[in-house]
């Protein structure tokens, strides 16, 4: 391991390290020694010169540094990188039996920050978003190779985290061949087409699976309890992920909504591969419209209502703005809820916390003047864990509501 510099902290800065929360900001460096290239592994010391960990430098980013170990003895090479790799790949094994879809690696979760990779039957997509990970791009191409036996990686680092990282954006093939215009997945028995060259994130948001499932239980709760056709309206439901899961646990009707024409193309398609197209209704609307439209068309009430919206606040600086976007399509869904009927309705706001949101969503519950009951709270699947000294990690947040 060959070491750039170090990294030292001004007085009690070190205490978050201690505790082995894996960032380092700006505020908190007093000096850097040497002359550390982006992406340098440095080693963190306190004021005091006490060794604190192993970090990657990232000059242009106010988070200056994520650490790799928190072990002094480790050696971050490629070894290194290969072990955490595997061990990540392994934690998923057990998913096998119901998808061909999954992450693999979940940055800090897994020990490799700023790392995310899913994979498609047997493609892979990687995205580095961090210096650190960008420095050792090969060692982890490499060692995803060994881990899955996967020989296709496609490289969909082009979110904006790479400029904040003051990193340019990457895109194309990383290992192996093209990928195939539409990669054929299944998650629980139901079947999906997924671009991961122009698709959202890598291509489906395979963090929603157990909600997924949920929704599709939900439905079939429904029809035990009297509601012989369910009608299940799915807003922001880009290729039709939760959509064709209401539709394979018998939803009578799923009318889905998004502002994408050609997300909207490719679910159309998803819902033929499955033999459900005559359930399926699509709409190409702005959704904050669609919902007031609804209402105005007083059209029959949904049974099970889906709110999945992209990302509202992408810094804490939009928290306001989005708390505000949040509750208006809560409380236009809850207006066309009907009793008994079940609300799913999620956060992938990181600036959102847990707290915040259900405070959001009573506020529009009360505004709805419906009386409801929080069943429980959602989150993601297992192949995203949350790494206990890292709460940052819990981006996706979901409440399901039952209206009485």
């Amino acid at each position: 391991m060959n070491l750039a510099g170090e990294l030292i902290l001004k007085p009690g800065k070190e205490r978050s390290l201690l505790r082995r929360h894996p960032w380092v900001y700006d505020t908190a460096v007093a000096r850097v020694t040497g002359k550390p290239a982006s992406g340098a592994t440095m080693a963190v010391r306190s004021a005091s010169g006490a060794w604190l960990a192993w970090a990657a430098f990232s000059p242009s980013s106010t988070l200056r540094a994520r650490c790799w170990s928190f072990v002094e003895a480790d050696v971050i090479d490629a070894a290194w990188i290969s072990a955490r790799v595997k061990a990540a790949v392994q934690r998923r094994d057990h998913l096998a039996p119901a998808t061909n879809a999954t992450r693999l690696v979940f940055g800090e979760a897994d020990q490799l920050p700023g790392l995310v990779v899913d994979r498609y039957a047997d493609q892979l997509v990687m995205q580095c978003q961090a210096a650190g990970v960008e420095a050792q791009r090969a060692a982890i191409i490499e060692a995803l190779v060994t881990a899955t036996g996967c020989g296709n990686v496609y490289d969909r680092s082009d979110s904006a985290t790479r400029k904040r990282e003051g990193l340019e954006p990457s895109h194309g093939v990383a290992r192996g061949a093209e990928p195939a215009e539409r990669i054929a997945v299944h998650e629980h028995g139901v079947h999906y087409a997924v671009d991961v060259r122009r698709g959202h994130k890598t291509g489906f948001y395979v963090d929603q699976r157990d909600n997924r499932a949920l929704a599709r239980a939900l439905v079939q709760r429904l029809r035990t309890t009297g509601v012989a056709a369910p009608r299940a309206l799915n807003c922001f439901c880009y290729t039709g992920g939760f959509s064709l899961a209401l539709a394979a646990g018998g939803a009578g009707s799923v009318l889905s909504i998004d502002s994408s024409a050609e997300a909207l193309a490719l679910a159309a398609h998803n819902a033929d591969l499955n033999g459900q197209a005559s359930v399926h209704a699509w709409r190409n609307a702005d959704v904050f419209e669609a919902l007031r439209a609804l209402k105005a068309e007083a059209v029959a009430p949904f049974d099970l209502i889906v709110l999945d919206p992209p990302k509202f606040a992408s810094t804490h600086h939009h928290v306001d703005r989005a708390a505000r976007a949040y509750k208006d399509i809560a409380l236009n869904a809850l207006r066309l809820l009907a009793p008994g009927g079940y609300l799913m309705t999620f956060s992938c706001s990181g600036a959102i916390d847990v707290d915040l949101f259900q405070k959001i969503i009573a506020g529009a519950v009360i505004d709805a003047r419906v009386d409801c009951q929080m069943l429980k709270r959602l989150a993601a699947g297992e192949d995203h864990p949350l790494l206990m000294t890292h709460p940052e990690g819990e981006y996706l947040k979901g409440i399901l509501l039952q209206r009485l």
